[in-house]
């Protein structure tokens, strides 16, 4: 059996889908339906069982699991925004905590999520303590397991791997409401306004030419899959390795969104004149807050043996693009 926490979210559901496509189905799902329209992500998917976290947690603090071949781990609170430090704690980082001990001690592997925002604002991103300066709660939660983590190094018997996922984007995130990605958001405002919106020049960056390194899920779940199969313990960033800008990312949805209707299609400049894309100012909570340039050092990933090539903005938004249209999501 394999167990998939957060198995109802973003991530967690598209690791469940690769699993299934492998022939495997005997994978428990463990989550919080609190948002129970979560659900929708497992629909078309195949599953052994169910169980919120809470559940889950009481069966390995008494050892009455058995059987579990592999852990995937991508459940957390995962807002950005959040503001209850002791609830995003306790989910993000005592609860992997006790999922890491008890893998160790039965030799599961162990492959959890962790995140680039625990670089912060340092303007580097090597898996490196000094490039380590999370800003809000959430990445701290992640800083600190990934910090437990490192002192267990020389003690593991089991393999373990952690994984900074830089900005995700894809099917099945229809659930994640404002923390959704760009693609989703863009998608969203040109079917219902003809229109996205975009940030203002900041940072010494122009309109909209803030630049993230954006990764396709499927290119997520591919990192995963090959750890699985060949373990080397590390913590790894998993990005593209290239920047891409927000204007990049606009472009491509309303071009792969005029495409399919049959019309014509018009670089950036065309599309700022014709305001079908706009410029907003940045929200004040942002301010002082916002990465405005990500992009993943991947050279650990590639030395560990990961080769494969990833996803382009214009190639992984255009396949999100043709999957929500036709889910007509």
């Amino acid at each position: 059996m394999y167990i998939v926490t957060g198995g109802a979210g973003f991530i967690g559901a598209n690791i469940v889908h690769s699993l299934n496509q492998q022939g495997i189905s005997d994978i428990l799902v463990v989550d919080h339906l609190t948002r129970a329209d979560k659900f929708l992500n497992l629909t078309d998917l195949e599953i052994a069982d169910y169980m919120e976290a809470e559940r889950l947690l009481e069966l390995i603090q008494n050892d009455q699991l058995q059987g579990v071949e592999a852990v995937f781990h991508e459940g957390a609170c995962s807002d950005t925004m959040a503001t209850d430090g002791r609830y995003v704690m306790e989910n993000n980082y005592a609860f992997s905590k006790a999922l890491l001990h008890w893998c160790q001690r039965h030799n599961i592997p162990f492959l959890y999520a962790s995140s680039a925002s625990v670089y912060g604002m340092t303007g580097s991103f090597t898996e490196e303590r000094q490039a380590e300066s999370p800003l809000n709660i959430y990445g701290f939660s992640k800083f600190q397991f990934d910090q437990y983590l490192r002192r267990m190094w020389n003690e593991l018997k089991a393999p373990v791997h952690g994984f900074r996922y830089f900005n995700v984007y894809g099917p099945r995130e229809f659930h994640k409401g404002r923390m959704a990605s760009v693609a989703m958001h863009f998608y969203r405002q040109y079917r219902l306004d003809g229109h996205v919106h975009l940030f203002a020049g900041s940072a010494g960056y122009a309109d909209g030419e803030q630049r993230r390194d954006f990764i396709h899920v499927d290119d997520v779940v591919s990192v995963n899959m090959h750890f699985l199969d060949h373990p080397r313990s590390g913590i790894y960033n998993v990005g593209t390795g290239q920047a891409q800008s927000f204007n990049d990312v606009a472009v491509t949805v309303v071009n792969s969104m005029r495409r399919m209707a049959g019309e014509e299609t018009h670089d950036l400049p065309g599309l700022q004149k014709s305001q079908t894309i706009r410029y907003i100012s940045m929200p004040e909570a942002l301010h002082g807050k916002y990465q405005s340039f990500t992009q993943a050092d991947i050279r650990q990933l590639r030395a560990a043996g990961y080769s494969k090539t990833f996803l382009s903005v214009e190639q992984g938004v255009e396949r999100y693009i043709d999957w929500l249209a036709e889910r007509d999501q």
